[in-house]
């Protein structure tokens, strides 16, 4: 409780009054020059959810995270975490030891925007079922 006392003393005054949803409502997010653009793309991205569930787990080393993602190139492995530890949801630590190696885990921040994520995963998991049916029924699959 206090965190959330915190949070919202640092927040600008006018966060206050509107969530995400009344935002997206009152068309904020659909401006061009709204922030909040780039942390959705990041945060919701195939490689942004694989990585923020991934880590959930605990602490892994990108190669870790590259076997979890399977699919994914080192490259685009490599923007995505950078993206996510510039939006401050996870954390990079470098070994300066030989051969080095860098770990990846979540911020408390990256801890809360997960637990969102996967609430959405969850969903899509037990409800695939039905968007398999209709694709079926449309002839797409």
């Amino acid at each position: 409780m206090q965190l959330i006392a915190h949070l919202e003393k640092k927040m600008p005054q006018e966060a206050h009054s509107k969530t995400l949803t009344e935002k997206i409502r009152l068309g904020e997010l659909f401006t061009v020059d709204c922030p909040s653009r780039d942390v959705l793309k990041h945060v919701t991205s195939l490689w942004g959810v694989l990585c923020l569930i991934s880590l959930r787990d605990g602490t892994l080393r990108f190669s870790e995270l590259r076997r979890k993602a399977s699919g994914v190139s080192e490259k685009m492995l490599a923007q995505t975490l950078k993206r996510l530890e510039e939006d401050g949801f996870v954390r990079r630590f470098s070994h300066q030891v030989v051969p080095p190696y860098v770990e990846y885990s979540l911020t408390l921040l990256g801890r809360e925007v997960s637990d969102q994520i996967a609430m959405l995963s969850d969903w899509i998991e037990l409800n695939l079922w039905r968007v398999m049916e209709s694709r079926r029924e449309k002839g797409v699959v």
